[in-house]
């Protein structure tokens, strides 16, 4: 069904595969007529050829990128616009989209949802930005629908970023990275590794999108075998899969934790495009007829069966059939690993089990994964004259964009949903984190969402509260809400094909978006609602850095849902105080209190530890030493974009974070862009809650380049010598860190 290959492969014409060794060159020669050497090749993937168009480095190991527009959503927005303006931004030099998909419930916090959303519009007048209003459409929906091209480039504070499908390469990043964009800064990465995906075949009847990315994140996550590369979708598959399937497939390729994607353009590609009015965004796209690549993955579309991510985490997949044949030895040892991840927290999947079947009691298909055209018609045309029962399973529909809702609408398929029982809702990306159709407690409920991590959909493992979360395709869904909630893969049921000819109507975003691109006025104040806050003054890096653990997380992942929580807390992301009072309140309760308590020391409170220091280092003086917080986790970062996850440690007084690696690149950029190192240790057992950690001669380091620091570990019984490494740091982030933050730095250049 999927097949690694490691190491170079070739790619000949664009479909045949040559594993490198001592015959490759040969064959390569062979074939084209003449020799081919290694780094043409490379070059001929079509990552690299987009990227190079928007590369402004000569320096071959290293990219710096200007994208063509960006975008951000209400939980973003407001903090990176505060950042730009603070570091003397005057208009957008670039399109940039607000829209309002994630706070558009504003029953939440009083007016503070509807205030950021009033302080957006207010912005795109007065700096020349799009402003899409609540309801409209979810951000990476609009940005197909309006702002993809082939060949383009988009940067959006979202980490389900991707474009690929449309021929466009989508990074999903923290605010810092867009307010560089802002300001005229480049968004610099080491060059990507390629690593193609081959799809070959056609999927069954009831496989959808959801089925074959699930397989594929299952296959590949958890070896990291993407990792902070690119993923170049190629292959004769392609052609048979329709441009919202493959839409369906990319958005998911955040979860394998690649940097960004990118597909062979073809003529179902150039209809998209003239259906949405846009004909001229399209150009055929496909690597060169030698593309040489830093992996491969072939994907055998027809084998692929409907899947079931499982909690909590979309690589936890299983095919449906082997959960229906082997329910209890299944969810017996899911339930297990949660009870392990969770202690004493009540779990019980195997009561999922009753009645011949597996049963959930809520069915969602929502957002920019699951709310596509294709997705819900499919789902109609299960469900039309059916019924998903009066009993406890539920069912909300979320189409990704107000076009969408209304071309189901006009050809009956929403019709057909609303008879059978399913409530029909706006466009909203709440239930992908929580502030939408969040189940009862114990209660399973499947989505056609992008996560089920766990502290998401309203659980709050801290208080007894745990929502079970599995991912299924809609198609799956719809099977399952048709037989009342008992989990059934839908190519056991007969699938209702009709099509229809579908119609996108632009004339909804013509009356109801602001597009100011272009026509900054800068005599339009902003409006800034009450809890519209000011970044706090961060202070530079000192010479010295004394930081004490407040916090030890031996999880194999810390995701920034348990960093800083999403759901109801997303109402407080204009506010860095107010929202920093969550920071890992649903990981470790008591961290908050401990990192202000160290926040609020100086050194002449730490007179026994100074004595100590004074022991190890004669050179550091007492006047010269910073203090700050930090945390050990294994691997932070995985998951969302969200830069208060870093942010909010940083205004706590955090100066640091300690893994042994970092889940993604963005979360690192954060804390770069933040002012926190980002240390790395070899040794899982080293660092322990209320141990301080000393860097001597910290800011000297940082400034001539080193990417080792040495200092010493203060236990309560003694000090020992440690290394720890930084990582490969730019100029620039060392910068910024010396600046104590990227605003500091702005303004010190200005």
């Amino acid at each position: 069904m999927i097949q690694c290959y490691e190491g170079d492969v070739f790619l000949l014409d664009g479909k045949d595969i040559l594993q490198d060794g001592p015959d490759a060159a040969a064959a390569i020669e062979a074939r084209c007529g003449r020799r081919v050497d290694r780094e043409e090749a490379r070059r001929g993937t079509m990552a690299a050829g987009i990227l190079e168009s928007h590369n402004r480095s000569d320096d071959p190991r290293r990219l710096s990128l200007r994208f063509d527009s960006l975008a951000s959503h209400d939980i973003t927005y407001v903090g990176i616009i505060q950042t730009a303006r603070a570091s003397g931004m005057e208009r957008f030099p670039l399109p940039y989209v607000l829209t309002n998909c994630h706070n558009a419930l504003c029953a939440v916090g009083g007016t503070i949802n509807e205030d950021d959303h009033a302080f957006a519009l207010s912005a795109a007048r007065r700096y020349g930005g799009i402003y899409l209003p609540p309801h409209q459409a979810v951000i990476h929906a609009y940005n197909r629908e309006m702002m993809a091209g082939v060949g383009r480039m988009i940067l959006a504070s979202d980490s389900h970023t991707r474009y690929g499908a449309l021929g466009t390469m989508g990074i999903g990043e923290g605010g810092g990275e867009l307010a560089k964009q802002l300001c005229g800064r480049a968004y610099e990465l080491a060059r990507p590794e390629v690593v193609a995906v081959y799809l070959t075949g056609t999927p069954q009847p009831g496989v959808g999108p959801h089925d074959v990315a699930l397989a594929i994140i299952g296959a590949v996550s958890r070896a990291g075998t993407v990792k902070n590369k690119v993923m170049e979708f190629v292959g004769d598959g392609i052609a048979a899969l329709p441009v919202d399937f493959r839409n369906g497939i990319d958005v998911m390729t955040t979860e394998a934790a690649c940097l960004s994607s990118i597909w062979v353009c073809d003529a179902r590609v150039a209809d998209y495009y003239a259906l949405h009015g846009r004909p001229e965004d399209y150009r055929p796209l496909a690597p060169a007829p030698v593309a040489c690549y830093d992996g491969l993955i072939r994907v055998d579309l027809s084998q692929i069966r409907p899947m079931i991510a499982l909690p909590f985490h979309p690589a936890n997949v299983y095919p449906i059939a082997e959960l229906q044949a082997h329910p209890r030895e299944i969810l017996g040892e899911v339930e297990a690993r949660c009870r392990a991840q969770f202690p004493g927290v009540p779990i019980d999947l195997l009561g999922k089990v009753h009645d011949g079947g597996v049963w959930a009691e809520q069915g969602i298909i929502a957002g920019c994964a699951g709310g596509s055209f294709d997705n819900l018609m499919a789902a109609a045309g299960i469900l039309r004259n059916r019924s998903i029962g009066a009993g406890v399973f539920s069912m909300s529909v979320y189409p990704e964009s107000q076009p969408t809702y209304l071309e189901l609408i006009q050809n009956g398929a929403a019709a057909s949903l609303m008879e059978a029982g399913v409530i029909l809702r706006s466009a909203f990306c709440g239930p992908c984190f929580g502030a939408g159709d969040t189940p009862a407690n114990g209660a399973l409920s499947i989505r056609h969402t992008t996560r089920n991590f766990p502290n998401r959909e309203g659980s709050k493992p801290g208080e007894g509260q745990l929502a079970l979360v599995a991912l299924m395709d809609a198609r799956s869904i719809a099977a399952t809400a048709k037989n009342g909630g008992r989990i059934t893969a839908a190519t056991e049921e007969d699938v209702d094909a009709r099509r229809t000819v579908r119609h996108f109507d632009r004339s909804i975003y013509r009356k109801r978006v602001y597009d100011g691109w272009g026509h900054a006025d800068p005599r339009v104040p902003l409006r800034m609602g009450p809890n519209i806050r000011d970044w706090p003054v961060l202070p530079a890096m000192a010479a010295h850095l004394l930081v004490k653990v407040v916090s030890e997380l031996h999880d194999p992942v810390t995701t920034t849902d348990e960093l800083i929580p999403s759901g109801e807390t997303s109402s407080f992301r204009s506010n860095p105080l107010r929202l920093a009072e969550f920071t890992l309140s649903r990981r470790d309760p008591a961290y908050v209190g401990e990192a202000k308590a160290v926040a609020a020391l100086t050194i002449d409170d730490l007179d026994a530890l100074y004595g100590r220091i004074q022991a190890l280092d004669r050179t550091v003086a007492r006047e010269d030493i910073g203090i700050g917080s930090t945390l050990y986790a294994n691997c932070p970062g995985d998951g969302s974009a969200r830069e208060q996850a870093a942010s909010c440690q940083r205004v706590l007084g955090g100066s640091a974070n300690i893994a042994l690696a970092y889940a993604t690149k963005r979360y690192r950029s954060n804390l770069l862009n933040w002012g926190m190192l980002p240390l790395v240790t070899d040794d899982e057992h080293l660092f322990h809650k209320g141990d301080w950690l000393l860097l001597p001669h910290i800011r000297r380091a940082i400034a001539e380049g080193a990417g080792q620091v040495e200092g010493y570990l203060l236990t309560a019984s003694d000090a020992r010598p440690v290394s720890l490494s930084l990582g490969e740091l730019t100029a620039e982030e060392r910068r910024v860190l010396l600046a104590g933050c990227l605003i500091n730095d702005y303004r010190a250049s200005r």
